[in-house]
């Protein structure tokens, strides 16, 4: 599997970025993005290979659910079979930003995702790269792992630019 390290700088040329890490998780790889807390590792929320992908790449145990990252609130409904007033309520008031809910899963969510729970966490991320890449792509699911560390060494760092790789 190819490495492939393309800097988001939010100039035109960004378009080809978004379109390429799209297809790659459309065909089930995964992606490396920003979030407004960590890096994290991102694949097809409804994919249960690609998530098995992330998991080996992170050694992480397979009962240890994955937050699925959502770009509108609409897409809660695709998500979570009962969406509770209250869940709209936080929705309004915190997201998009860190706050990640916890659902009734809907049948088409796979239970790799949850850990073989029947819940989801759902979450709706403020950064833009994230947001961006969650818009072009459908619905993806973000591992939850501080991967800054992991992937600092392969990141080139610059106040004006983000990074996202390709795997």
């Amino acid at each position: 599997m190819e490495t492939i390290v393309k800097i988001i700088t939010h100039t035109e040329e960004d378009k080809k970025i978004y379109e390429q890490a799209g297809k790659i998780l459309r065909d089930g790889g995964l992606v490396a993005f920003p979030t407004e807390t960590v890096y994290g590792l991102g694949a097809d929320a409804l994919d249960a290979k690609a998530s098995a992908k992330i998991y080996a790449a992170k050694g992480r145990p397979s009962d240890n659910p994955l937050i699925v990252h959502i770009a509108d609130v609409n897409a809660l409904y695709d998500l979570a079979s009962e969406v509770p007033e209250k869940a709209l309520v936080l929705a309004e008031k915190f997201w998009p930003g860190p706050l990640t809910m916890i659902l009734k899963k809907q049948d088409k969510v796979p239970d790799s995702i949850t850990g073989g729970l029947g819940t989801v966490a759902i979450r709706m991320p403020s950064h833009p790269v994230a947001a961006e890449l969650i818009r072009r792509s459908g619905v993806i699911r973000k591992a939850r792992q501080h991967l800054r560390e992991q992937l600092q060494q392969s990141l080139l760092h610059s106040k004006k630019s983000w990074n996202v790789i390709i795997t």
